[in-house]
């Protein structure tokens, strides 16, 4: 095998949604996998609909995820001279012509055609053949560029997800190259960047099959080697249907946001249309050792927020708690609160981390530590009773008078407040989850306490 090489090429007219990160997970690890190189295409020719901020969310994006790439960013819009070239040397060649059909006449040939009963598409009518006679020139027309599609035979090749895949050059009318203002259309320039860039393998979301014919049909018209090709089937959304930019689908950066880790995105994604055995959690070095291009699925898969959050628990659970904590600090700040940089964090992420789902639910945790907090009404009904105020005024002198702030000292305390008021342990330390951490249940009220700035968890118990 010659040095594979892959690529991802979204377009920069939205966020990059779930298909295309998996899209580029699969090209990324199949390329890591081989050896190779991965590529990135930003494929920016729908000028009227691509910004800028959508090509920095798709870096940004990338770069959250970890899927480093070797070359790029590559922009089409920078390449229009190229394409021009290309589409000269087919014209030059008879590969390709000149086609002056106005918008007007296209529509008019559709409804013509649908009329009759007959498969709309191109009829031909500028398309140069021996003995034809073409229509006049019209004035102030610009003419798109066309590629002579054949019209005989078919269009076979071995899909790496599919298998093989046969479809008749019969369904394929003659595909716009260039547009009047002299762009190229998707399927054109899509050839030229994979013929320039060596790309050996792509994959792509399996709605791009219909494509492949005219794109196979180009790579031989221009001489260039044919890359492989694996289509992936679509994903589907919680309600069965497909997910996309324009349906249903989040960005990658609002799953960042919402508090997901990028290995936990990258092991879920992993798993949607592709597997190893029946290994759920696995690194990002053992996909790139298994994912040799075998084992991808031909069937659609589902979106599952309740497994992702899963994976998410699981790689939450396994994290150094330093880097929890760095991850989770930012998330404290956006909420107005005052972290020290002294602040035991790491320890706060090692205590709560076992119960959290994601960052976001981690940081609903630590907010306890550095803000105020406001129980439910039913919970201080319930448990801050006269008996249980008392008894947590006592625990507050004994507390105060601590010469160190431990968590087997604070237990101490607690036990030398049960013996002198008689009270059993879930009389006293549910009230005091109450008063200290807004709610009732917490791990190990010692160990939760330790983590506490004492001040502020002194104030709390005053006053009661």
């Amino acid at each position: 095998m010659s040095q594979v090489r892959t690529r991802i090429a979204p377009s920069p007219t939205g966020f990059l949604h779930l298909g295309t990160a998996r899209t580029a997970l699969f090209s990324w690890a199949y390329a890591r996998h081989h050896g190779g190189q991965f590529v990135l295409r930003i494929e920016d020719t729908d000028v009227a609909r691509s910004t800028q901020d959508s090509v920095e969310q798709i870096l940004a994006s990338m770069h959250w995820l970890g899927l480093a790439y070797d070359e790029g960013p590559i922009y089409q819009m920078q390449r229009l001279e190229r394409y021009q070239a290309v589409a000269q040397q087919l014209i030059a060649e008879g590969k390709a012509y000149l086609c002056y059909c106005t918008p007007e006449e296209l529509d008019a040939m559709r409804e013509s055609q649908k009329a009759r009963g007959e498969k709309t598409g191109y009829d031909g009518r500028w398309r140069p053949a021996p003995g034809k006679t073409l229509p006049a020139i019209p004035e102030g027309v610009k003419p798109v560029i066309r590629f002579a599609n054949p019209q005989d035979g078919e269009v076979v090749w071995n899909d790496l997800c599919k298998g093989p895949i046969r479809i008749g050059n019969k369904e394929f009318d003659d595909l716009i190259l260039v547009r009047p203002d002299g762009v190229p259309t998707y399927n054109f320039a899509v050839v030229v960047d994979d013929w320039d860039m060596a790309i050996t393998h792509v994959f792509r979301g399996d709605e791009h099959i219909n494509n492949t014919p005219w794109q196979i049909n180009l790579f031989e018209a221009l001489g260039a080697p044919l890359p492989q090709f694996g289509h992936l089937p679509i994903i589907l959304g919680d309600d069965g249907l497909k997910l996309s930019k324009r349906r249903g689908a989040v960005s990658v950066t609002a799953y960042e946001e919402a508090g997901y880790l990028p290995e936990a995105m990258l092991n879920y994604l992993a798993r949607l249309g592709w597997s190893h055995g029946d290994d759920e959690i696995f690194s990002r070095d053992q996909m790139v050792s298994w994912f040799d291009g075998e084992h991808l699925s031909k069937s659609p898969s589902q979106w599952d927020p309740a497994k992702l959050e899963w994976v998410n628990a699981q790689y939450i659970k396994a994290a150094d708690d330093a880097r929890l904590a760095e991850l989770v600090r930012p998330r404290l700040l956006r909420r107005g609160l005052t972290v020290a940089p002294d602040a035991p964090l790491p320890g706060m992420c090692a205590l709560f981390k076992d119960r959290c789902t994601t960052l976001e639910a981690l940081a609903d945790w630590l907010a306890m530590f550095f803000g105020p907090v406001q129980p439910a009404e039913a919970d201080v009904a319930q448990h801050l009773t006269e008996g249980a105020k008392a008894a947590l005024a006592q625990l507050r002198e004994a507390l105060v008078a601590l010469p160190e702030w431990t968590a087997p000292a604070i237990g101490a305390a607690m036990k030398t407040t049960l013996a002198a008021t008689g009270l059993k342990m879930p009389q006293l330390a549910i009230p005091l989850r109450v008063q200290a951490c807004g709610r009732p249940q917490t791990p190990a009220i010692d160990q939760v306490l330790a983590l506490f700035d004492r001040k502020i968890l002194l104030d709390r118990l005053q006053g009661l």
